[in-house]
């Protein structure tokens, strides 16, 4: 076991060679973490920089642009981010090679400008991967998909209202682009879906509040004409939390009523995943009734103490114990194997609060996977952006040590073996080289299996 690291004694972004040396230590110290992981954590959890060589021209381009398709995973806000506010970055990157010798590995896009990444293109032309001025890795740009260059009948974009990620494999759908969780006293500390609706529209862009069932076949039907080879294989249905009504309807009629009319018109084409609250089974069930197969209750932090901090609002409408029995509960309905709640893994580790050392915080995490697992249902995670406009953002700039996250993964990929469980369905495929989950390295970091459900 790898010895405690004390908060104080937090990586700092911008270093003369330290960077390097850390990620180089941590590969060498975690050989069994995939080093493609070790890096791709170091880019979610701190960002990146791009040259604007490497900068997409928007919807006009050859390069799918980063779409926003939910909080902003920046690192800065629109007005901070200079020209990549105006000629947007990727969605994802795509490393590969380089002198570690890396396997193909997709990446979502964080802006940092701060940041010792950056991503340029080398006097050849060729976009390469730089850390602290070293090259270290090709760099491939998702193309635009043809779907993308098609608008619906009111002139809206494909991207803007059912945007692809992980390489394409996920057409997500985010409904209801606000929370009604809101102000200090009830918003997510780690979460800046609010924030990230208010700068889009006070910079002038597209970004539909609520999205119309209408809209989202029409943009579906645009993505299944002309994604031919069939790359999106999933759709996951979110927004934010509702807590009273919209539209007279409350949560699971709300983003039920878009997973009934998906299934109707297009059954079978996409395997179909609902993010919500933690919900009461006989809510659940409406889900599955819908034809939804994926249910994602993310329980966000295990630790009671960081929960009732960090999750004030969920703790006060449903409370953490309520939570975690609801999960439990619409494992009955779906099955323990397509109830896959995530966590923001990272903020274990925030001041002024969280855990203050490595060992702690993994002790803490690892007891949440175990619960889970222990009853069949494996969590994912997403690597913690510290967004600058969050609470948490602001006072953990430099977000969880490098160190916490490979050892998550070190952990998670035990603990599920411990319990005899394989990946989960819906996240594409698993193994170093192979996987497209874009938001953190766990997909990477499992084995791959020929025998998994995608």
């Amino acid at each position: 076991m790898a010895s405690s690291t004390d908060r104080s004694r937090t990586e700092p972004h911008r270093t003369d060679g330290n960077r390097t040396r850390l990620v180089e230590r941590l590969m060498e110290q975690f050989p069994h973490v995939p080093r493609e992981a070790v890096i791709k954590e170091d880019l979610l959890r701190g960002g990146l920089a791009f040259d604007e060589s490497a900068l997409s021209d928007n919807e006009g381009g050859d390069v799918k642009p980063k779409s926003y398709f939910i909080f902003s995973f920046d690192h800065g806000t629109l007005p901070e981010l200079g020209a990549a506010a105006l000629r947007r970055p990727p969605e994802e990157i795509v490393l590969t090679g380089g002198p570690y010798d890396l396997r193909r590995t997709v990446v979502s896009v964080r802006v940092n400008p701060a940041s010792p990444y950056r991503v340029a293109a080398g006097d050849d032309g060729v976009l390469g991967l730089y850390l602290d001025g070293r090259r270290i890795s090709d760099v491939g740009l998702p193309p635009m998909p043809d779907y993308y260059r098609h608008t619906l009948e009111n002139g809206k974009s494909v991207m803007e209202v059912a945007p692809t990620i992980q390489w394409g494999y996920l057409v997500y759908l985010t409904v209801f682009r606000v929370c009604q969780y809101f102000g200090a006293k009830e918003e997510c500390q780690y979460c800046d879906i609010n924030h990230n609706w208010r700068q889009h529209k006070a910079a002038g862009r597209p970004y539909t509040g609520v999205k119309p069932v209408e809209e989202v076949l029409e943009a579906l039907a645009i993505i299944d004409k002309y994604d031919t080879a069939k790359t999106s294989t999933a759709y996951t249905l979110t927004g934010g939390a509702i807590t009273s009504h919209i539209g007279g309807r409350d949560e699971a009629d709300f983003y039920g009523q878009y997973a009934k009319a998906i299934e109707e018109r297009f059954p079978g084409r996409w395997i179909g995943k609902v993010v919500a609250q933690a919900l009461p089974k006989a809510d659940v069930q409406r889900f599955h009734d819908y034809g939804v197969q994926i249910y994602h209750p993310n329980y966000e932090v295990w630790d009671r103490r960081l929960f009732e901090l960090y999750c004030p609002g969920k703790e006060r409408y449903v409370g953490r114990d309520e939570w975690h029995r609801r999960i439990l509960d619409s494992a009955e309905v779906f099955g323990p194997r397509n109830v896959i709640p995530n966590f923001v893994a990272g903020v274990e580790m925030a001041e002024p609060f969280g855990f203050t050392t490595v060992d702690e915080a993994i002790a803490s995490t690892t007891e949440g996977l175990r619960f889970f697992m222990s009853h069949g249902i494996t969590p994912r995670f997403t690597t913690w952006c510290p967004e600058p406009t969050t609470p948490l953002g602001k006072t953990n700039p430099d977000g969880a040590p490098l160190e916490y996250h490979i050892r998550l993964l070190d952990a998670y990929r035990a603990t599920m073996e411990e319990y005899g469980l394989s990946s989960p369905p819906g996240y594409g495929p698993p193994g170093a080289g192979r996987a497209v989950f874009s938001v953190s390295s766990f997909m990477d970091s499992l084995p791959a299996r020929p025998d998994d459900s995608f």
